[in-house]
């Protein structure tokens, strides 16, 4: 519980043309040697992230991207693979280098920039290879430009109280729990183990809800759904349980009712996504025919068991409520479909393994289409007729 995933720090993107100074830039931030310098284009062949302790803003992931621009054989699909990391930016940085302003690449990445709402630093790279009237040239073009000289280490201090500025304006994530719950609250987490689980580890989700419990004070009780009955007897007051999405129909069994119950993908639906439009999509499975497309899709890749959430579970419940065969679709990790016209309804993961600007910007993509996108939460809450008692804590 001490390293907190990349999924939870603010991800500081790096971009700029091959041969700029992204990576002397991103390595001087560091402190450390993590991506390769070399005067050589296209040096950087693929995104290079580290994570650090970013004071006093606290964790964040830095990105290095391939540069732009790149005209060696793999070009063309580094450059694409580049322009994917603007949909999971949290905060941009954009370098020129002072003898190549290319302002072409510059406005495209700037325009994607707008298009998803996202922050961003202009950076002026190689102050110290040009006279002083070349930069006070520049400067008067580029006012509100942060000016480096990587070899003469000026400038980084500057780059740096900008980032932390950005980071303490965009920093609004929700917690999992602490505004819902008063301090001192008793919590019980209710963890089935099966087959998805790893031996002898507690999934992320259960334990990013412990650690959310323990920053805001509230007592937090992890039972087996066998040992459920048992602790709500002993404890003489519980103010909120919190179960795995596949046992909630057990466990809304077993609750009493004036005891509040949800799910912990409803508690990510909500932190990660905009649990509003995810409640509101769930309400496209009443629409859905045999033969519909449907998308559903995972930000982590894991083996397939018999019990998997996504590729079984999900999809015959569905099909069952459906009456037939649905064309169903899957994708995994990064990989989000731009075309999604396509589908009558999205279905999403819980979002723990990915940050929460690519979760909003799948949202806001299938809005834009016009497609309907839920949770595997609010799906699995809808299916087994508990919707009404999982999301009655969001109230």
């Amino acid at each position: 519980m001490n390293s907190t995933p990349n999924a939870n720090r603010k991800h500081i993107v790096i971009y700029g043309k091959t041969n700029s100074g992204k990576s002397s830039i991103m390595n001087n931030l560091l402190g450390q040697e993590v991506s390769l310098v070399s005067d050589k284009e296209g040096t950087t062949t693929d995104p290079v992230s580290k994570g650090m302790e970013l004071n006093p803003v606290g964790p964040v992931l830095f990105i290095d991207t391939a540069g732009l621009g790149d005209t060696t054989s793999l070009g063309e699909a580094r450059v694409k693979k580049t322009i994917e990391y603007i949909k999971r930016t949290d905060i941009g940085i954009y370098i020129f280098d002072i003898e190549d302003i290319d302002i072409k690449n510059f406005k495209e990445i700037e325009l994607e920039f707008k298009k998803y709402n996202i922050p961003y630093l202009l950076v002026i790279n190689k102050i110290d290879k040009v006279d002083k009237e070349k930069l006070n040239y520049v400067k008067e073009e580029f006012p509100d430009s942060i000016y480096i000289s990587n070899k003469e280490k000026v400038g980084l201090a500057e780059l740096n109280n900008k980032l932390i500025e950005l980071i303490e304006i965009e920093d609004d994530e929700l917690p999992l729990i602490g505004d819902l719950l008063p301090y001192g609250s008793n919590v019980i987490l209710v963890v089935p183990i099966d087959s998805e689980a790893p031996k002898g580890r507690l999934i992320l989700p259960q334990v990013q809800c412990i650690r959310d419990a323990l920053d805001h004070g509230i007592k937090c009780y992890v039972v087996r759904d066998t040992e459920l009955k048992d602790a709500l007897e002993e404890m003489k007051h519980v103010d909120l349980v919190i179960t795995d999405s596949q046992a909630f129909k057990k466990i809304d069994e077993l609750v009493p009712k004036d005891i509040p119950l949800t799910s912990f993908s409803m508690l990510f639906a909500r932190q990660k996504g905009d649990i509003t439009e995810f409640l509101e999509g769930v309400k496209r499975i009443r629409e859905l025919n045999p033969g519909d497309k449907v998308l559903i899709t995972e930000s982590c890749s894991h083996n397939t068991s018999h019990e998997d959430i996504g590729k079984v579970k999900i999809p015959k419940m569905l099909e069952n409520y459906v009456g037939g065969k649905l064309d169903l679709h899957f994708k995994a990790g990064h990989d989000f479909p731009d075309d999604l016209d396509e589908y009558k309804l999205v279905i999403h993961c819980g979002g723990c393994m990915i940050n929460r600007k690519a979760v909003i910007n799948r949202i806001k993509l299938c809005k834009d289409k016009n497609v309907a996108i839920s949770n595997y939460g609010v799906v699995l809450s809808f299916l087994t007729n508990t919707l009404d008692r999982s999301k009655m804590i969001f109230k």
